[in-house]
């Protein structure tokens, strides 16, 4: 990956402390997997940020680099990967997804 593109990768990991990286939009996913992961923090009523691999395929390869992970999405928490769909799933379904959320001192929406 180009250092064009680690450095977009690393701004956004950096500057939002909820990071998505899907395909499409939080208000308009372009698949079931990152519409899933929206959805879930939509429900926790959790602020983050979606940036849209679809728009960007150096972002799109480069995320799966800069992670060491091949699929989409990929979640970021106060800049520390937290997984995909399935890892994101399970935690929200055992109640963990929220209290990564709460310990790492994410405000919810009020």
């Amino acid at each position: 990956m180009d250092q064009q593109t680690n450095e977009l990768i690393s701004k956004e990991i950096d500057t939002n402390e909820v990071c998505l990286f899907m395909k499409g939009t939080p208000d308009a996913p372009q698949c079931g997997f990152s519409m899933a992961v929206s959805n879930m923090l939509k429900i926790l009523e959790v602020n983050f940020k979606g940036v849209n691999v679809l728009e960007n395929e150096k972002i799109r390869q480069g995320i799966k680099e800069f992670s060491d992970w091949p699929t989409i999405p990929q979640l970021y928490i106060k800049k520390e990967f937290v997984g995909g769909c399935d890892i994101v799933k399970e935690m929200y379904e055992n109640g963990e997804l929220k209290k990564v959320l709460e310990d790492k001192g994410i405000n919810f929406k009020k």
